[in-house]
């Protein structure tokens, strides 16, 4: 068993995890924009169509990651039932994901905006993820994000005397792995605009329904499953014919580069 971690005190673990979300944010969005500004495209994000899409990308996510989160921990509604609490409630990057990508869509649908705009997102995204995990593992047991019980020798001591499965270092290694397996094929992905962001969403959804098994359940629903693992189920089976349609789209234009 794997034992370098010091336990911090619940206040202690708060405020790291808080600095290592905010740093999460900051460098994902400083990645996106010098991303578009390698990539010629436009940086104007106030103005028009893009801040139609930029304002429904923050205004889902917000809400998204919320109701993902209490969806996920019904077993806290009674005792924190008010709109304050609410706001300052946990976190889902599940929830996140699905609800920036729903308040994309709308905004586009009211923008009349038919770009796609994914791609863009992917780097920061999974930039975003790793530093984010950093907080949740330095957290502890203060975070929901810790694994179960394990006998295998890298397990980790939390600070109660048991070795868990370290899950915020996997996803860590999952986010690397998957940034660079999309990077490598990122030349040949960009024959069909979009299919890159469809492809790491619908990685990271089958991802975490995988590895929430290894995590404890404080609110089993049907299955035996946590609302995490629901919404990522749900997810998945709403967003793969879409995946399913860009990976035709583009084994066609692959087709078509051969000829």
């Amino acid at each position: 068993m794997l034992t370098p971690y010091t336990a911090l005190a619940p206040a202690a673990a708060h405020v790291v995890h808080t600095v290592f979300e905010t740093l999460a944010m900051m460098l994902g969005a400083r990645l996106y924009l010098r991303l578009r500004r390698a990539e010629a495209a436009d940086v104007a994000l106030l103005q028009g169509r893009n801040y139609a899409v930029l304002a429904g990308c923050l205004a889902g996510a917000a809400l998204g990651n919320k109701l993902a989160f209490w969806f996920d921990q019904p077993q806290l509604w009674p005792a924190n039932g008010t709109l304050l609490t609410f706001m300052l409630g946990g976190q889902s990057i599940v929830g996140g994901l699905l609800g920036g990508l729903l308040g994309v869509e709308i905004a586009k649908g009211f923008s009349k905006d038919r770009r796609s705009t994914g791609d863009h997102f992917v780097y920061p995204i999974l930039l975003g993820i790793m530093v984010g995990r950093i907080g949740c593992f330095m957290a502890g047991l203060n975070d929901d994000t810790y694994g179960l019980p394990t006998r295998l020798w890298w397990g980790m001591d939390f600070g109660d005397g048991v070795a868990r499965h370290p899950t915020q270092l996997y996803e860590i290694l999952f986010a690397a792995g998957l940034g660079l397996l999309l990077w490598r094929a990122q030349p040949a992905l960009a024959r069909v605009p979009g299919l890159r962001f469809k492809l790491m969403l619908a990685s990271y959804l089958l991802w975490r329904l995988l590895v929430d098994g290894i995590k404890p359940v404080f609110h089993p629903w049907a299955l035996g499953l946590s609302g995490i693992q629901w919404i990522c189920v749900i997810g998945l089976l709403a967003y793969m014919p879409v995946v399913v349609r860009a990976a035709l789209q583009w084994q066609r234009e692959e087709a078509r580069a051969c000829l």
